[in-house]
């Protein structure tokens, strides 16, 4: 039995055949996983559970204030060298990871040819996650205020440049760092850890090749027998030589993203089809690979980790990097149907039939993917924040809506986060609490205002206060392994100076949520006079509790919001985007690092709502908040508008300063038929891009069909949506996320 079903051992699987079995193993993952921990708001992983017989289910309350259950290695406890009982710096953190590594179960599936997963987190060992003799209390107040996510303490989030140990292999990696250690004798702990992390890399990769050569004894199919002796081979040359082949250079990506989302849940493979070409082209030249066989290699690749990935796109030049592995790598998701984060790259310079392929599998397979990164406006947007044009070019997808430079740029996108909302309603009640204040939508706005500058100020404290001790909390060790600078300068990537850019981005939520409160408040109250501000501080309150409040909360909801296109919540949408983007640009943090302002909630729409009251927009209290730059849904009188209005909407408030703000576009089949609903999305997608806009990411999904999901999601287990920047399996969401997915979904041209 493998998958659930049963392998006839007298014939040879096909490849399809064996990606079958292994869709239905990933299901059966992700149904256990639900069981094991609870719904998951985030990323379908390839993770998977650990083997009861290893594991211990754990609580722990995450950062958002929810209570989460994590599976944790039996036995396995890092060793403190703190009173605190945590473990910091990079000595400590490299010989607690080489210590989880050691022990680490290997997963080894005979039909897949690739070896290796990750099972638990070692980020999830980190008690307390920062050291508080680095304290930073006196930001507390106001960043709670503010609703501010401040990144302090994040991991990850910037993207490594996967050729430097593609070329190099482990073994090249570990005389490198023994070299520069030689070359930084002021910096010992650091390169102590660096070497700790990658002779228990050496080690985890040669139990795979002696656990895959023990299986292969025991396997009586000479197909999945001779399938296991190859990654057996493979693995034992990987422990220390770079790959030569296609498959090898598949199976060191394997084994590395593993081991990232491992150390810290980094996930980024970056520009994997220029990656991986050199070693394509030198198989198929020679006649060791056929297309078949890539395209396998390439979905037991993605079905280990759902990892971003760039397709297509400029060098440094601007040539395009679109080759004949880009199309391949479309196929292997196309035919595998699992959860994957593709981004393909879509400009006048790029080659259209990537762009049309994309397209074609959005619409055919309905999962969500892959999303589109609008190529002009990133690299317009690089450039005007004062960055060489080259360099912008070099930008690459790498997150749920960020782009990096692989190895050369830290820039934490993701991960810092101003709740608008949270701001708004600050302005809002210390205008009514002020006796000397006459209400009006003015002295609202010059509050507003005040309150988002100061907003931005604390957010930039708190990113200078990580910059300066991350690297002596919980350094980024296993990435400082691909970038271009913290080994040769004995520096981790967090430290100013490490490599090329430190350019921080910080993101604002809620844009909707406070557009269409401004444009409410401005219409019914101080042009109609239907409340008083005392009357609608009242409702808000009461949560618009009784009739009367009902009736107040339609009436204030059912105003021209964002998005309808001409309205006073469209114009508002922009001023507040216009400002947000010039408090963040206008000068860097007191240290001198810049930031790059972005519009995006990633799934904190939820988490964000219930921590705030009704507001004037005629949202209830605990309600979601909007998405990013989006429309709320159900924004056009009712309905969830159109998608030429969303198009329209988001492109107008785009920062442009090379971060996105992203459109989130949720379509109903009701766009005709196949054909023509290929054609409408490209459209939609690059009438987007000519306004300004920056990424999409878009479902093409039966509302019907949801709803019906929603009411029983165990009929619909293979069911895909993308939820924000990050795709999942549908019954694998909370319940609210579920159905603030149902919501967003529109209809009509």
């Amino acid at each position: 039995m493998e998958g659930g079903k049963t392998i006839n051992s007298s014939k040879e699987l096909t490849y399809k055949q064996r990606l079958e079995l292994l869709h239905a193993t990933k299901l059966e993952y992700a149904r256990r996983k639900v069981e094991l921990t609870g719904p998951r708001d985030s990323d379908e992983q390839g993770n998977v559970p650990l083997p009861q017989e290893l594991s211990e289910l754990v609580e722990a309350v995450s950062g958002s204030g929810v209570v989460v259950k994590t599976m944790l290695l039996k036995g396995f406890e890092p060793i403190s060298n703190h009173p605190s009982g945590g473990f910091f710096g990079p000595r400590a953190v490299g010989e607690n990871f080489r210590r989880l590594l050691e022990v680490h179960p290997t997963y080894i599936d005979p039909v897949s040819s690739m070896a290796g997963v990750y099972m638990v987190s070692f980020n999830s060992y980190r008690k307390p996650s920062w050291n508080f003799d680095y304290d930073y209390s006196h930001l507390h107040e106001e960043q709670e205020r503010y609703g501010i996510d401040p990144g302090i303490g994040g991991l990850q989030h910037f993207c490594p440049d996967l050729k430097i140990g593609l070329d190099l292999g482990w073994g090249g990696l570990l005389d490198k760092v023994r070299r520069y250690r030689e070359a930084n004798p002021q910096a010992p702990d650091f390169y102590d850890g660096l070497e700790e992390i990658i002779l228990g890399m050496q080690g985890w990769i040669m139990r795979h090749a002696d656990d895959a050569r023990a299986m292969a004894e025991e396997e009586e199919r000479p197909q999945l027998r001779e399938n296991l002796e190859a990654i057996a081979d493979i693995c034992c040359r990987l422990a220390t030589d770079p790959p030569g082949t296609f498959r090898e250079a598949c199976q060191w990506l394997v084994i590395f993203q593993a081991a990232a989302k491992m150390y810290n849940g980094s996930g980024e493979w970056g520009q994997l089809d220029e990656l991986l070409r050199p070693y394509y082209e030198r198989d198929a030249e020679v006649g060791e690979l056929t297309d078949d066989e890539a395209i396998f290699h390439l979905a037991c690749l993605l079905l280990s980790e759902t990892a971003y990935i760039q397709l297509g796109g400029p060098d440094s030049e601007g040539n395009d990097l679109t080759s004949r592995v880009s199309y391949l790598i479309l196929e292997a998701v196309h035919r595998l149907k699992t959860p994957a984060n593709i981004g393909v790259r879509v400009g006048s310079n790029v080659d259209p039939g990537l762009f049309r392929r994309g397209v074609e599998i959005l619409v055919e397979d309905r999962m969500g993917f892959p999303k589109f990164v609008g190529d002009e406006a990133v690299i317009k947007g690089f450039v005007r924040s004062g960055y060489p044009v080259e360099d912008a070019r070099m930008r690459v997808y790498s997150g749920c809506h960020w782009l990096a430079i692989p190895g050369r740029e830290y820039n934490m996108m993701d991960l810092i986060k101003i709740d608008l909302a949270k701001v708004f309603d600050t302005a809002l009640r210390d205008m009514m609490a002020d006796p000397a204040a006459a209400p009006s939508i003015p002295e609202l706005w010059t509050l507003f205002e005040g309150h988002l500058r100061r907003a931005v100020e604390v957010t930039a404290e708190g990113i200078d206060l990580h910059l300066e001790h991350m690297h002596r909390v919980f350094p980024e060790l296993y990435l400082d392994l691909f970038c271009y600078g913290p080994l040769e300068k004995g520096l981790d990537a967090s430290q100013v100076g490490a490599v090329d850019y430190h350019d921080i981005g910080l993101d604002g939520a809620s844009l909707a949520t406070v557009a269409d409160s401004f444009a409410a408040l401005e219409q019914r109250v101080e042009e109609e006079r239907r409340l008083t501000w005392w009357e609608l501080m009242a409702y808000l309150g009461s949560d618009w509790a009784g009739i009367d409040g009902e009736r107040a909360r339609l009436m204030m909801r059912n105003i021209p919001r964002f998005g309808v296109g001409g309205s006073r919540a469209d114009e508002w949408a922009v001023r507040i985007a216009s400002t947000f983007t010039s408090l963040v640009t206008e000068k860097p943090t007191p240290n001198g690092v810049p930031m790059v302002p972005g519009f995006f909630s990633w799934a904190k729409v939820v988490t964000y709502g219930k921590r705030l009251g009704a507001t004037p927009d005629g949202r209830r209290a605990g309600e979601p908040v909007s998405h990013g730059p989006n429309p709320s849904p159900t924004f056009n009188m009712g309905k969830g508008g159109t998608p030429t209005q969303m198009v329209t909407a988001v492109a107008a408030v785009q920062p442009g300063r090379g971060n996105t703000a992203p459109l989130q576009l949720d379509i109903d089949p009701s766009l005709g038929r196949e054909e023509e609903a290929v054609q409408t999305v490209e459209a939609l997608i690059k009438s987007h891009f000519d306004m300004g806009g920056t990424l999409v990411n878009i479902n093409v999904l039966d509302r019907e069909t949801l709803l019906d999901a929603q009411r029983d999601p165990s009929r619909y287990p293979d069911l895909m949506v993308r939820v924000t920047g990050f795709s999942a399996y549908f019954a694998s969401l909370s319940d609210e996320l579920r159905q603030y997915v149902v919501g967003r979904i529109v209809t009509g041209g």
